[in-house]
C-alpha cells in the first residue's frame, strides 16, 4: 500500500475513545465560519439505547470533542445524513424500526437541538430504513429498505409528508441511496446493482445497471453511494468483497472498476472486505486533470478491515490509515477537506488532518 503519495507528509490522526458504540459519523455544515461540529449516531449495548449527539472539535489548547446535546433516539439508527434548512443544521436520522426523524438545530445556537419532525414506524417501511439521504438545502430525503420501498419524504414547516416512488412487494431490495438533483437520485441494493431515478418520469427506476463483470461474485452488495455535484451523470459506489465501481450513464453496461471485483491484476485494491462508505474526495488533486469528463475523481473508502484509503482510476491507492478494527464511517469536512472524522468498532472516534 502506498502512503502518502499526493501527501507532503503523513496526516495526523487524533483519536478519541467512546463508552459507546458509535453507529455513524458526520460534519454538521456550518452556520458560522466558527463552527466545527460533528454529529455521532450512539448505541449502548448494556441498556439497549441509542441516541445522536452533537460535539464539538476544537484544537487549542488540544484536540478535544466536547458532547453538546444529546437527542435519545426511539430505536438503533441505521443511517444517518446532515445537511442545512434555512440558515440552520439539519439532521435526518433513520431507524432499524422503520421511523424517520428530522432535527434542526437552535437558529441562535447551532450547539444544541431546538425541534423534531418524525414520521413513525410501519408507515415509510415495513421493517428497517436501509438507507436515508437528504437533499441539498434539506428540502427533502429519499428512504430505501430492504423491503423494496422507494419513498421521498418533504419537510414542512410543522410536518413531514411522503410519497412512495416504488414498491417492489420485496422483490427487490434496496440498500443504499443518493440525490443527484432535486429531481433524480441513485439507489444501490443486492447484486451490485443500481438504479437511476427521475420524479418527474412515473413507472419505476429510468434506468438499471446490475453487476454482472463476475458472474460467481455478483451476489455482493451495494453499501455506498456518492454523486459528484458537477458529474451528475456519473454514480459512485461501494461494496462486498473490496468493491469500488463507477456507473456512468451515458455508458450504462459499462461500469468502471476502481478495487476489488474486477479490477485485474494491474490495479491494486487498498482491501478485500466490506467497503462500508465512499465519498468523493475534494482534497486530493486528481493526477487525470485534462482527460476528460469519463475520468473518475479521486475517492476515498473505508472498510471492514480497517482501511481508510483514497483510490484513483489508473493510479495506486493512498492508504491514510489501517485500525486494529474496523472502519464503520467517515465524512470529509466539505468546508475543510483536510480533516476526516470517522467510526472505529472499538468505540473510539477518530479526527484525521492531512498536511
Amino acid at each position: 500500500m502506498v502512503i502518502g503519495t499526493a501527501l507532503s507528509e503523513p496526516p495526523k490522526i487524533h483519536r478519541f475513545p467512546q463508552p459507546n458504540y458509535i453507529d455513524s459519523v458526520r460534519w454538521l455544515p456550518p452556520v458560522s465560519a466558527l463552527d466545527r461540529l460533528a454529529v455521532i449516531a450512539v448505541f449502548d449495548s448494556d441498556k439497549d439505547s441509542s441516541s445522536i449527539e452533537i460535539h464539538s472539535f476544537t484544537q487549542d489548547p488540544s484536540p478535544n470533542l466536547t458532547l453538546h446535546s444529546q437527542w435519545d433516539a426511539p430505536s438503533r439508527i441505521s443511517s444517518l445524513t446532515a445537511s442545512q434548512f434555512n440558515h440552520r443544521s439539519l439532521v435526518a436520522a433513520a431507524t432499524l424500526s422503520g421511523s424517520l426523524h428530522v432535527l434542526l438545530t437552535g437558529a441562535m445556537d447551532p450547539s444544541e437541538f431546538a425541534s423534531e419532525l418524525s414520521v413513525p414506524e410501519k408507515v415509510l417501511h415495513d421493517g428497517a430504513i436501509s438507507c436515508g439521504d437528504v437533499m441539498d438545502g434539506g428540502v427533502e430525503c429519499v428512504t430505501v429498505g430492504e423491503d423494496g420501498r422507494v419513498n421521498v419524504v418533504s419537510l414542512g414547516e410543522d410536518q413531514l409528508s411522503y410519497k412512495r416512488i416504488f414498491d417492489s412487494s420485496g422483490l427487490v431490495s434496496f440498500t443504499s441511496a443518493k440525490w443527484a438533483s432535486p429531481s433524480e437520485f441513485a439507489t444501490g441494493g443486492f447484486g451490485f446493482s443500481l438504479q437511476w431515478w427521475d420524479q418527474r418520469k412515473t413507472g419505476g427506476a429510468v434506468s438499471q445497471f446490475k453487476g454482472d463483470w463476475n458472474q460467481s461474485k455478483s451476489s455482493g452488495i451495494v453499501h455506498s453511494i456518492d454523486i459528484h455535484p458537477s458529474r451528475k451523470h456519473t454514480c459512485l459506489a461501494g461494496g462486498s468483497l473490496g468493491t469500488v465501481f463507477a456507473w456512468d450513464l451515458r455508458w450504462p453496461q459499462q461500469p468502471l472498476i476502481l478495487s476489488g471485483v474486477g479490477s485485474g491484476e494491474a490495479t491494486c485494491s487498498p482491501c478485500e472486505s466490506e467497503v462500508w462508505e465512499v465519498q468523493y474526495d475534494p482534497y486530493v488533486k486528481s493526477t487525470n486533470v485534462g482527460s476528460g469528463s469519463s475520468r473518475i475523481l479521486p475517492t476515498m473508502i473505508c472498510s471492514e478491515d480497517g482501511i481508510l484509503a483514497v483510490v484513483e482510476q489508473g493510479e495506486e491507492p493512498i492508504e491514510l490509515s489501517a485500525e486494529p478494527c474496523a472502519i464503520n464511517s467517515f465524512d470529509i469536512d466539505q468546508q475543510s477537506p483536510s480533516d476526516v472524522i470517522y467510526s472505529l468498532e472499538w468505540e473510539s472516534i477518530a479526527i484525521l488532518t492531512r498536511p
